[in-house]
């Protein structure tokens, strides 16, 4: 005698069905190949950094330039920033090329302090000498780079940061602190006037006079 089929039967079947089609249709997946997968179009600052540092921030930088006394006197006597510098939006800090020859002070942590002739009193000017390097000057000195070139905030901060590693890795990685004080240097760089009574300059050229 046959037995009845039941509505249970049909239920437990289908299932059967559906967890075979779903068995044969997955894909296993090691974690190295995840994460290879999930790296493809994710930004690399470094590789960014690569294309643009050396080739093109770094000269703009060196050849636009303006004497550190000199762009000081001029904002100071109502100059346009945007004649000497640029910035990465509205309500944004201006950041200027600049180059300078001073005498160098005692290092205190990351921080040169400089003596630079014809600078105003009550303006500190400082060399940014690593280890942290901090600040978007490199990023926005030149204009060149804008926020709309990248996806969201992150990558645009992940760019100042990767430049500020080139400039302690590259510029700055022969420098010996401890060698410096009372000697003169030739600075070459950038930084931005968020405190007019400070200058701290991140720079792409460094020499210690002999």
């Amino acid at each position: 005698r046959r037995r009845p089929i039941r509505p249970w039967m049909i239920a437990v079947a289908v299932g059967l069905v559906v967890l075979v089609a779903a068995a044969l249709s997955t894909k296993i997946v090691s974690i190295s190949d995840a994460e290879a997968a999930e790296s493809v179009g994710r930004f690399n600052p470094v590789e960014y950094a690569d294309a643009r540092f050396d080739s093109e921030i770094v000269p703009q930088v060196e050849e636009e330039a303006v004497d550190l006394s000199t762009l000081l006197e001029d904002l100071a006597g109502g100059a346009e920033e945007s004649e000497f510098g640029n910035t990465p939006g509205a309500g944004s800090s201006y950041s200027y090329p600049v180059e300078f020859t001073g005498v160098a002070g005692a290092p205190n942590g990351s921080i040169l302090p400089v003596t630079v002739e014809g600078v105003p009193a009550g303006v500190t000017v400082q060399v940014q000498i690593g280890p942290a390097i901090n600040g978007t000057a490199l990023r926005d000195v030149t204009g060149t780079v804008s926020f709309n070139e990248f996806t969201n905030q992150l990558e645009f901060q992940e760019v100042a940061t990767e430049f500020n590693n080139r400039a302690r890795t590259d510029v700055l990685a022969d420098v010996d602190p401890t060698q410096l004080e009372g000697r003169t240097i030739r600075v070459v760089g950038a930084y931005t006037a968020v405190n007019p009574a400070l200058v701290s300059v991140v720079p792409v050229v460094f020499e210690v006079e002999q």
